[in-house]
């Protein structure tokens, strides 16, 4: 059984699950001197900033990171981001500084953060997390496909905690690309194993369910419901709406946030926790994409199951 055992978040306004399942509209931006100290910080990227703030809370929050060490083993926990636009400021940049002057006018502080696995590389050596590394940039699904990925590492005994996070900056070029602003923040959350989890103590805060994955939302839906009970929530896009069962919320982060892109599954995940941290009751579905060549995720959370007792795995 694959399970939630922490989450980050770095949302403006919004510092922890609870926060981010509850309001209504964004507060202050994040600020990452705040959250990580000014040390470090100086050349890194507005997405990997706010993705190491995401991950700094979840390491916390799942009670693998205390006073600035791991508390498990770094060779094997795995880092997964999520972000479709990520450092493409920077590698914008460097190609215009390549165009106008040669090779020669690149900085060599701006060449490694050109990377496009440059978030996750850096939350990987910022706290010695040397298990699989990731980087998935794959349309509006691509939070949920990053989930999806954790649990694949988990189930194949590559990893025993993975953290999974998801980042989108909001700068002018990023705003170009999408045609209007981005929602300028992060989350995270770290998979375990129930197993792994009950061993070390860890609270379970939700339930991993099954996952599908399809070309439009209706039929991706249908699918999941040949596996999954009723949902008692929706967390999805506005445009999947006709889709969804009738008379359940909806809750709809881009409305709030704005554009997620690449983060939204991620911050769904992270979202749909704190709701049950609150108490909300029943699965959870959640759903990222849309009908288009992109295709659409859909991904289930439970609530923690209660001690002593097993669902049957999906």
């Amino acid at each position: 059984m694959m399970t939630v055992t922490g989450v980050g978040v770095a949302l403006p306004g919004a510092d922890s699950a609870t926060a981010l399942a509850t309001a209504s509209r964004p507060g202050d931006s994040v600020e990452p001197a705040a959250v990580l100290g000014k040390k470090g910080l100086r050349y890194k990227d507005r997405a990997t900033q706010l993705g190491l703030c995401a991950a700094q809370r979840v390491l916390t929050d799942a009670g693998l990171l205390a006073d600035g060490e791991l508390t498990v083993d770094g060779t094997r926990t795995a880092v997964l981001v999520s972000s479709n636009l990520g450092n493409v400021d920077t590698v914008c940049r460097v190609v215009q500084t390549i165009a106008d002057e040669g090779t020669h006018g690149v900085s060599p502080m701006d060449t490694p953060n050109a990377s496009s696995n440059i978030i996750a590389s850096e939350i990987a050596i910022r706290w010695g997390l040397k298990g699989p590394n990731l980087m998935l940039c794959n349309g509006p699904a691509s939070g949920l496909d990053a989930i999806r990925w954790g649990t694949a590492l988990l189930r194949s005994g590559r990893a025993d905690h993975v953290v999974v996070v998801g980042v989108e900056p909001d700068n002018e070029i990023a705003r170009r690309l999408v045609g209007g602003p981005l929602a300028d923040g992060a989350a995270a959350v770290v998979l375990e194993r129930a197993e792994a989890a009950e061993a070390r103590g860890a609270t379970v805060r939700a339930v991993i369910g099954a996952h599908t994955r399809g070309l439009d939302v209706a039929g991706t839906i249908a699918e999941l419901a040949e596996v999954e009970s009723e949902p008692a929530a929706w967390y999805a896009p506005a445009a999947a709406a006709p889709a969804l069962s009738q008379g359940l919320p909806v809750h709809d982060l881009a409305a709030v946030w704005g554009e997620l892109s690449g983060a939204l599954g991620v911050v769904q995940c992270a979202a749909a926790v704190g709701a049950l941290d609150a108490g909300a009751d029943g699965p959870m579905w959640l759903v990222a994409g849309t009908d288009s060549d992109d295709g659409v995720a859909t991904l289930v959370l439970r609530p923690p199951v209660p001690a002593g007792a097993r669902p049957a795995a999906v």
